[in-house]
């Protein structure tokens, strides 16, 4: 099954006083890979940047860097995209049957993929952490069959709450919390996979809801999401993303057509939409998010 969404991600900066310069570095550009294909994008920035660059991380990600010159008080930044999106069951995926510790990558069978098998700095793999996901892998379990249970049971021992964690959260927090976002169960996710050495990224993009039978689709009710995957053995970490299965602990199900992927790292730290450096006087400063996932007729 295959869809096609025109996503609208803006985001505006209020400052209570000028600024007079501003650097910023944004991850709004979707990846193209098997499964995913990006038709159009653009990126308008107000006030026009002085400079403007577009390149390539490490991970295979586009990246824009700007810099703003002219005084302002407000900033606004808007990325537009026209995606291309197919669904495939994870049960279609190659080695998803086999046992689970075949899927940890060493430098012959996947060489790009060990990194993603590291812990952060500062370490994010607990004692608690590597109990809880060894509930889920006993030994010669099929990997697919783990992550459906490891997912599942994410869903089900932590609730979601808007505004009770930040970007700063550590694992351990959400853990003792149990409760955060989309954010904090997608490194959860990662985090219980590396603490058996298998290999997990986290993904950044954007999860389209569909509107309610009988009711009109709202404009501007869509948000950025994130979520996890797992390395598949037999593939690699490079652009390619059939060797993946990706998978969102904070809706108990797999990445299917409605998720338009913009970028994948280690940890959101990697990919953040926006981030940035400013000078000013101003004291006090706000940020306002919308984003938009407007499905259209192929």
């Amino acid at each position: 099954m295959s869809r096609r969404y025109r996503v609208t991600h803006r985001t505006t900066y209020s400052y209570s006083d000028e600024v007079t310069s501003s650097y910023g570095r944004a991850y709004l550009t979707p990846r193209e890979f098997p499964g995913q294909r990006l038709l159009e994008h653009d990126i308008h920035i107000d006030p026009v940047p002085s400079d403007r660059s577009v390149g390539t991380d490490v991970y295979g990600n586009t990246t824009t860097y700007f810099h703003v010159t002219a005084e302002h008080r407000i900033l606004e930044v808007t990325g537009e995209s026209l995606v291309d999106v197919d669904g495939a069951a994870p049960s279609e995926r190659a080695g998803a049957d086999a046992a689970w510790e075949s899927a940890r990558p060493t430098t012959a069978t996947g060489p790009l993929a060990v990194e993603f098998t590291l812990d952060l700095m500062p370490p994010e793999i607990t004692a608690e952490v590597a109990a809880y996901a060894a509930e889920s892998f006993p030994p010669g379990r099929p990997l697919l069959d783990a992550v459906t249970e490891l997912n599942s049971r994410i869903f089900r021992d932590f609730r979601y709450r808007s505004g009770s964690t930040t970007v700063s959260t550590s694992v351990a927090d959400v853990f003792a919390a149990r409760e955060g976002v989309c954010q904090d169960f997608a490194r959860i996710g990662a985090a219980c996979l590396r603490s058996l050495g298998l290999a997990a990224r986290y993904v950044s993009g954007y999860l389209a809801t569909d509107p309610p039978p009988g009711k009109e689709r709202m404009v501007g009710i869509d948000a950025t999401h994130a979520w996890a995957a797992v390395w598949l053995p037999g593939t690699d970490a490079g652009d390619r993303a059939g060797g993946w299965i990706a998978f969102d602990p904070t809706n108990d199900q797999f990445a299917d057509e409605r998720y338009v992927t913009a970028a994948w790292g280690r940890d959101y730290q990697d990919v953040p939409p926006l981030r940035g450096i400013i000078y000013t006087d101003a004291k006090q400063s706000t940020i306002t998010v919308s984003v938009d996932v407007a499905p259209v007729e192929v």
